[in-house]
């Protein structure tokens, strides 16, 4: 059974999302601010997080820092913090997903059960195993740093590789504009968004079928881009 960590302050919603994760099989435990949180996250190790920002006693972003300083468990961030700037900061903190209040329980249901999925696959170890990964578009080898469609060998440039390298070994989450740029291009480029949108149109028409309507690397407008297998 999946157990969800659910980190809110608001009563009722507390007793909306227990009643709608239980009814799916889901085991809920739950804390109502932030030194709570990471006490239930240390002692129980749950699936998956569920959380709020705006907590009584800190920020959720810390909350989110403090996680990832020993875990890489999912954690799904729901706000009634809507800019783009919130959803970067809380992303670049290690947050996997962002839903905005008032939202949707299907929705958030359905990205809590893909951070579940992602959470069962293979850990970090045996990750290190994993080297081929396989579309029905394209294959990409990690290690001898090879991309094909079919039977052709595409040929990527060195950082239309890294960008894709980053993108593949993250299934699923999304990676900030902020993020790419510095680990690709490196600190003083932080503000060059153009480079991520002409390197991204590139790979698209390297390996989409419909480079105006991709499959595989996602964006995400104003906050970055996803790769989903």
């Amino acid at each position: 059974m999946t157990r969800v960590l659910v980190v809110e302050d608001d009563p009722q919603l507390v007793r909306a999302l227990k009643i709608n994760l239980q009814a799916r099989k889901f085991e809920v435990e739950e804390a109502s601010d932030g030194g709570s949180a990471l006490r239930l996250a240390a002692a129980r190790k749950p699936d998956v997080i569920v959380l709020d920002l705006g907590l009584p006693d800190m920020d959720g972003i810390d909350v989110i820092k403090a996680v990832r300083g020993w875990s890489k468990v999912p954690i799904l961030v729901l706000s009634a913090r809507h800019t783009s700037e919130d959803k970067i900061r809380a992303l670049d903190a290690g947050a996997d997903d962002y839903v905005t209040k008032p939202f949707s329980m299907d929705e958030l249901l359905a990205r809590l059960r893909a951070a579940a999925r992602r959470h069962e696959a293979p850990t970090a170890s045996q990750a290190d195993e994993v080297t081929v990964v396989m579309t029905d578009e394209f294959t990409v080898d990690l290690v001898a740093k090879k991309v094909r469609r079919g039977e052709r060998t595409v040929r990527l440039t060195p950082t239309e590789w890294h960008l894709l390298e980053i993108l593949i070994t993250h299934p699923g989450r999304l990676i900030t504009q902020s993020r790419l740029l510095l680990e690709v291009w490196g600190p003083t480029y932080g503000e060059n968004t153009n480079y991520l949108r002409v390197y991204m149109a590139q790979l698209r028409r390297k390996l989409e079928a419909d480079p105006s309507h991709p499959r595989y690397l996602i964006t995400e407008p104003r906050m970055g881009y996803r790769f989903e297998p």
